[in-house]
């Protein structure tokens, strides 16, 4: 095809076939001009014995058209294979996961006749999906949030950026700042910090908890919800329950090289092959890449041909109609060049940050040391636990201060104690931070070693003279 744009297709697992099928050729009807590139990831992938879940093909083939139209694929849960989804979404650095949730002419949900119409902006890529996990004890497992400040600017900076390009108003923020408030409380500051150079928009945070409150109670009150990674997820998810479910919901995976579209739900593999699927948010998905490729007139004719079925009752099974995937399809090819009575939002260009860790790197003034946290694992009593550990401090520079046990203070006694299980958190502070050395902690090391097993150390930092660490519960 002449002028057209090389995308590269992943057609999916399950109903993923099917539901490709229709957006494509309605793609092609609208007048979209582009030149599909055929790729396998997911099931296919790992049944040839692919453990990623994307071949190298696959890779390579994304490499060179940066453009991605991707179906559902099917996720191994609790073992086996890596998600296939979560690879190209790393492997392609695409932070952010753009969530537009709209309400849909003719789809029945609760909240019809509310005119939502808000966008969740995901974290996607670090978070508790840097899929960092541990063992700690045989009944303890562990998972590492990890949250940096290039990834908290630069999705703030993409949120703020979005709104100004769609037009919107507010931008609100949702942590969990108040619990965790060195990860999700970076969140929140490198978004009030970026929101100084947007004076023209409304912004604030929100407690990520009263945000589902609130999207539930009020939905129609927000314009833009920027999150981190696992929250996001949980959010948008529910916020597309809102709207008729994930049937309707598109998503964009953005990165600086790369962009992934895809419809948010599942493969139904129960329902694979039967002509039964709705395509509605794959048909999305393409709107949304023919936007982030430039060609808005043949976004908005496919749109506008979709909204004009939905209007007059075109509708597949799960929506309580009749129709199949093609007979679906066909009623909104049939409609194309028709102007619906529900309007497209205008699309400008969004501007995605271009920040590396370089851009946000901090320097701190001063660092010292106040002692260390030693995770160990026992089924003996805290009182035990603390007589031993203390009688193998002496002729060191460490005092045993605290025991915590899922972050409960378990010893000195604070009261009723808490159900405790085999993961200790044993902290040594030093009464002469001038004392610390990294050959002190492995002499502490040795000696806790004696009467239990150690897995986990974490130094305590003094930064800028404030404590880079938390306090137990209770401490």
């Amino acid at each position: 095809m002449s002028n057209s744009t090389r995308v590269t297709v992943i057609t999916g697992d399950g109903i993923g076939p099917e539901i490709m099928g229709a957006s494509l050729s309605l793609a092609d009807a609208a007048g979209a001009r582009l030149d599909w590139e055929l790729a396998e990831a997911g099931a296919v992938a790992v049944a040839k014995g692919e453990k990623s879940g994307v071949p190298r093909e696959t890779l390579d083939s994304i490499e060179r058209t940066g453009l991605v139209l991707k179906g559902p694929l099917a996720t191994p849960i609790g073992s086996g294979a890596k998600s296939a989804n979560v690879t190209l979404r790393k492997m392609f650095e695409t932070f952010a996961n753009i969530r537009p949730v709209r309400e849909l002419p003719g789809v029945a949900s609760p909240f019809a006749g509310r005119g939502i119409d808000l966008v969740v902006v995901r974290e996607n890529v670090e978070d508790l999906y840097a899929g960092i996990e541990h063992m700690q004890t045989p009944d303890v497992a562990q998972c590492l949030k990890l949250v940096s400040r290039l990834g908290c600017q630069r999705i703030a900076r993409t949120a703020l950026e979005l709104a100004v390009s769609e037009g919107r108003e507010r931008v609100t923020v949702a942590t969990k700042a108040n619990i965790m408030k060195f990860t999700e409380g970076m969140m929140q500051r490198e978004f009030e910090q970026a929101a100084r150079n947007y004076p023209q928009l409304r912004t604030d945070h929100m407690l990520i908890d009263n945000c589902a409150h609130q999207l539930v109670m009020a939905p129609e009150q927000f314009d833009i919800i920027v999150t981190t990674n696992m929250n996001g997820d949980i959010i948008s998810d529910l916020a597309s329950g809102l709207v008729g479910g994930l049937g309707f919901a598109p998503s964009a995976n953005l990165g600086e090289r790369v962009a992934i579209f895809e419809a948010v739900h599942g493969t139904a593999p129960d329902i694979a092959g039967k002509d039964l699927a709705n395509p509605t948010a794959m048909i999305l998905a393409t709107v949304m890449l023919l936007h982030h490729d430039g060609q808005s007139p043949a976004a908005e004719r496919l749109e506008q041909a979709l909204f004009a079925a939905l209007e007059e009752g075109a509708a597949t099974h799960d929506m309580g109609g009749t129709l199949g995937t093609r007979e679906f399809a066909a009623a909104i090819g049939e409609r194309i060049g028709r102007t619906s009575s529900t309007a497209s939002r205008p699309k400008g260009q969004l501007k995605l940050p271009s920040l590396t860790e370089a851009d946000l790197r901090s320097e701190p003034g001063s660092r010292g040391k106040a002692g260390v946290d030693v995770f160990i694992e026992s089924h003996d009593t805290p009182e035990n636990i603390a007589e031993r550990l203390a009688a193998a401090t002496i002729g060191t520079p460490y005092q045993l201060s605290m025991i915590s046990n899922r972050g409960t203070v378990v010893w000195p006694s604070r009261g009723p104690r808490p159900s405790c299980v085999d993961h200790y958190r044993c902290r040594f502070l030093i009464a002469d931070r001038r004392s610390w050395h990294a050959d002190s902690v492995l002499g502490l090391l040795e000696r806790v070693g004696r009467d239990y097993r150690w897995m986990h150390v974490e130094k305590l930092d003094i930064v800028n003279g404030e404590p880079a660490f938390t306090v137990a519960q209770g401490e």
